[in-house]
């Protein structure tokens, strides 16, 4: 049977609307594509709880990898407990959910080798469907201008207990080196650890292997020994500015573009977990073809790029307002904000209060260095 809908990439934001589709219309034939041979270990997507609604929690329960009460964050002038819950989930049990889950087929070694409005080709098979969404991760976009966020995660099995007791999504008390420069921690158990290098930088090269040597000196210093049991890395972008309605103009006539691809992440932290499972939400309340599902989506994308705005203002002022070695100042003036800011901060629902909130008191940097960051339309003009 043709499917009614074909996903290209198997990826997070796919994954989540393949499950958000599944639930609300029972019997679709969803047809899910990757040229991979197989699902990656090579993937933790890691959200707060506050960043996602009760039924998102529930569809994703069975793919959790590991939950936690509370997290940590560690500045060289302050460290902080923070009360919400922390989860993450990874690319084997994403798979294994999607498997099983009724109307889903998940087609791996699938190289597209031509994608439009209506069907997807694969080196000479032609697949129809009556709605198409491109989800095979970011494209360089001149409507988009970014900085990275570069890391480099190892999990180790130690030799004892590592004695983490819950997530450490900063520790920025570590030598800065590349723009601002944390770890991050997640203890899966008593001796499994993720330790992860993170550089917000201006460059998008990663030297995986200077990374690793990082980690490795980070565990020497704590006094953890044990062998590394999984790798994974990547760039993600951090966006400076975005002419959202330029990127869909070009987008239009083709497969709904998702995801990394469509812009849809968090501008400040890349977070894209919580964005992806409302996009998602959009996706399966919107038609059942391609034109109905693209100006649903459409219609979201330009709604959040525009109250994304003052996210794109503040990585601004981070990579053009501050030397890279200050900017962890930057983060750390922001982790001493009442703690119901910071959650709407990760879930993308700031308020206005909120935004004068973090801009008020004393300036995370200079009121002289902040002034040429506040407008974002020079920057898409330098875009070639």
């Amino acid at each position: 049977m043709s499917p009614d809908l074909i996903l290209a990439g198997a990826g997070l934001a796919n994954a989540l609307i393949a499950l958000a589709v599944a639930e609300r219309r029972p019997g679709a034939r969803i047809l899910m594509l990757d040229r991979a041979p197989g699902p990656s270990d090579s993937h933790t997507w890691s959200f707060h709880d506050p960043d996602l609604r009760l039924s998102w929690h529930r569809r994703l329960a069975p793919a959790i990898r590991c939950r936690w009460q509370g997290q940590e964050v560690r500045f060289p002038d302050h460290a902080r407990t923070l009360r919400a819950g922390y989860a993450s989930l990874d690319g084997a049990g994403l798979a294994r959910l999607l498997e099983e889950t009724p109307g889903v087929t998940l087609r791996w070694n699938a190289e597209i080798t031509k994608l439009d409005s209506g069907s997807a080709t694969l080196d000479g098979e032609r697949i129809e469907a009556p709605c198409v969404i491109d989800g095979r991760g970011a494209a360089p976009s001149r409507h988009l201008v970014t900085g990275y966020q570069k890391f480099v995660g190892v999990e180790f099995e130690m030799d004892a207990p590592h004695g983490v007791t819950r997530p450490v999504i900063m520790d920025a008390t570590v030598p800065q080196q590349d723009g601002y420069r944390f770890v991050y921690l997640l203890p899966f158990s008593t001796t499994r650890l993720l330790i992860e290098d993170t550089r917000y930088s201006d460059g998008a090269a990663l030297d995986e292997e200077a990374l690793a040597r990082a980690i490795a000196d980070y565990a020497t210093d704590k006094g953890w020994t044990g062998h590394e049991v999984r790798r994974e890395h990547g760039v993600l972008p951090i966006a400076l500015a975005h002419a959202a309605a330029r990127l869909w103009a070009e987008a239009q006539g083709g497969p709904v573009p998702v995801g990394m691809r469509a812009g849809l992440f968090h501008p400040v932290t890349g977070y894209s977990l919580p964005v992806a499972a409302q996009m998602a939400d959009v996706v399966a309340a919107a038609g059942s073809t391609t034109a109905e599902v693209f100006a649903a989506v459409r219609a979201h994308a330009l709604a959040r790029a525009g109250d994304d705005r003052f996210l794109r203002l503040l990585n601004r002022m981070l990579f053009h307002g501050c030397p890279p070695e200050h900017r962890h100042r930057v983060l750390s003036r922001f982790y001493r904000l009442p703690e119901p800011l910071i959650e709407r901060f990760y879930a993308g629902k700031l308020t206005r209060m909120d935004r004068l909130r973090i801009v008020t008191g004393k300036p995370p940097i200079p009121i002289r260095d902040a002034l040429p960051c506040l407008r974002e339309a020079p920057l898409l003009k330098e875009t070639p």
